[in-house]
């Protein structure tokens, strides 16, 4: 990752920033020094005209520093904004690459955290840095340089506090950024733990889990706030202790300065501003310092942004040998599929698949809970590659297709139904953006969505909450599934989606299918074998392998997990 990608697009900003704050510590050296003229010239000889001159210069450096000072926060502010958008619109892309697999290693709140408070970070840390990295510097060597040439016995108090100083900022550094890197993990858990809890408020009334929830909350905040108070400790330390170095050494300056000036080897006016310049020289160690600080937090920042940035993507399309391919037939093999979840793990997920699709065929799925049902289909769309063996769309491997022209002939209906804030129509639109109003009350209708979002006073203009929580589930699994319908993909995957809807809207739901998908693949994932017994033909698993293939009837008399699914779901029925 390189930083300059960021500071490029904005060099001018990078460097007007830095050369206005010249202007103003051009200002602050030379103040001093006409100041002590007014008094070692126009004071001493009553000469009003020379102090009339000399503060009009002042009045005109002051205006020439304060214009400087303007223009330096402006360029600073800029340059460090357009960094941190720049940066934070790169690593919400590079999230969006990322597979299932990727964002598993990150949570949610951690992936928050960074795109917000870390960017942030930088950002401010880059604003102080455009301030003060010649402000500071300069300042102290043109006040050292001045002190120097009014007083060089004098100055000599310097050699001993400049070290103690910069010795001091060392190892509060050493000590700050590991404990700045801890808040932002601790950051981390809090922003997962508001999430979640927001995210499944239903769910926690539903169980009156609200204390519990209140307690997991406060343990969060308390580790973030022992965290905060170890970081922030650091720079409760490090003020005083400043502070107290900057004050022996304005007391050594006086004790011995005051000296000179009894003996008369030093002018008042010299002895005035070789204090004002050793002030200088103390705050501008002082402004070193909080830059110092601050790039410790930023480092912590910085290096938690290069981790997402430097994410070794799980699935890519560079080396795809059909990027211009396009899914065409719907047509689905697995050829001697295994895949685990952790790499490391003997028992796989699936193991040894072989299964042939044909476009345009009706293909149900069903099987225990944890067979892998939902693992085989996400791998059509490359949600995950296989670990071992190919799957083949149209009789090209899923890896030789642009990521782009795979997924959009694929349509995919979740078990999690999710929808986004916004229209009914907006979210419906997320199949075809250049969807007619006509075109998405004909995939409602098919998903028997039509009905219910008309009786809305507002109809398909209703706006949804976020997740879709103002509407029941079925209504949400039917707007999921008109969506799908919408984007007219040549395979389309029901992952248990009907699961919400009565038998009697289901049963119309597929024969919508038939007639508006004819032409298209559809396999549906089922709990209930209702949901798949008209099927061109249904796969039977079981612990990750394939059990049997076969139509109903088939099945019903030569698959004994099949047999037990129906007699416990059909003949249940039956008896009560």
């Amino acid at each position: 990752m390189k930083w300059s990608k960021y500071v490029k697009p904005y060099w001018k900003y990078f460097v007007l920033g830095p050369l206005c704050m010249i202007v103003e510590v051009l200002g602050e050296v030379l103040m001093p020094l006409w100041y002590s003229r007014i008094l070692n010239i126009g004071v001493e000889n009553h000469d009003v005209g020379f102090i009339a001159l000399t503060c009009l210069l002042m009045i005109l450096t002051a205006l020439l520093m304060m214009g400087g000072g303007v223009g330096g926060a402006w360029f600073g502010a800029k340059a460090a904004v357009n960094f941190a958008a720049d940066l934070r619109r790169d690593v919400y892309a590079k999230v969006q690459q990322f597979s299932f697999a990727n964002i598993d290693k990150y949570s949610t709140g951690s992936l928050v955290t960074r795109l917000t408070n870390d960017v942030t970070q930088l950002m401010n840390f880059v604003n102080m840095l455009l301030r003060m990295f010649l402000r500071a510097p300069g300042m102290m060597i043109g006040a050292l340089i001045a002190a120097i040439a009014l007083n060089a016995e004098l100055a000599r108090v310097l050699a001993v506090t400049i070290p103690v100083i910069a010795l001091v900022e060392f190892l509060i550094i050493r000590v700050g950024f590991p404990r700045f890197t801890a808040m932002q993990q601790r950051m981390d858990h809090l922003n997962s733990t508001i999430q979640e809890s927001l995210t499944n408020i239903r769910v926690v009334k539903s169980f009156v889990r609200e204390k519990h929830e209140d307690e997991k909350f406060a343990r969060a905040n308390q580790d973030l706030k022992d965290a905060a108070m170890r970081a922030l400790g650091v720079v409760i330390f490090m003020l005083p202790m400043m502070m107290l170095l900057m004050n022996l050494t304005s007391v050594a300056v006086i004790w011995f300065g005051g000296k000179h000036v009894i003996a008369g080897d030093m002018p008042l006016g010299d002895f005035n501003a070789f204090i004002t310049y050793i002030t200088q020289i103390l705050i501008s160690l002082m402004m070193m310092s909080m830059l110092f600080m601050n790039s410790s937090r930023a480092l912590a920042s910085s290096k938690r942004i290069r981790e997402v940035m430097e994410e070794k993507l799980d699935l890519s399309d560079a080396d795809a040998a059909h990027k211009d391919a396009r899914v065409e037939r719907g047509d689905v093999e697995f050829r001697h599929v295994t895949f685990r979840y952790y790499k490391n793990s003997e028992n796989a997920v699936l193991r040894d698949v072989s299964l042939t699709i044909n476009g345009g065929e009706t293909v149900g799925i069903i099987g225990s809970t944890g067979c892998g049902k939902t693992t085989l289909v996400s791998m059509i769309p490359r949600l995950y590659d296989v670990d071992e063996g190919q799957v083949l769309v149209d009789g090209i491997d899923v890896r030789d297709y642009s990521l782009y022209h795979l997924r959009e002939g694929v349509g995919m209906v979740l078990q999690k139904n999710v929808l986004f804030s916004g229209t009914i129509a907006e979210n419906l639109r997320w199949g075809d953006e250049n969807a007619t109003d006509e075109e998405i009350a004909a995939a409602a209708k098919s998903a028997q969505a039509d009905g219910f979002i008309r009786d809305f006073t507002d109809g398909y203009d209703r706006e949804l909450e976020q997740g879709g929580v103002n509407v029941s589930g079925g209504q949400r699994q039917r707007l999921c599934i008109a969506r799908a319908l919408l984007k007219h993909p040549k395979i389309l995957i029901l992952d248990d989606s009907t699961s919400a809807v009565d038998t009697a809207t289901e049963a119309a739901i597929r024969e919508s299918f038939k007639n508006e998908l004819r032409d298209s693949t559809k396999i549906i994932i089922a709990q209930r074998i209702t949901s798949v017994m008209e099927a061109d033909k249904i796969i039977v698993m079981d612990d990750g392998a394939i059990t049997g293939i076969g139509t109903h009837d088939a099945l019903l008399k030569s698959n004994t997990a099949y047999q037990e699914i129906y007699h416990s779901q059909v003949d249940g029925k039956e008896a009560a």
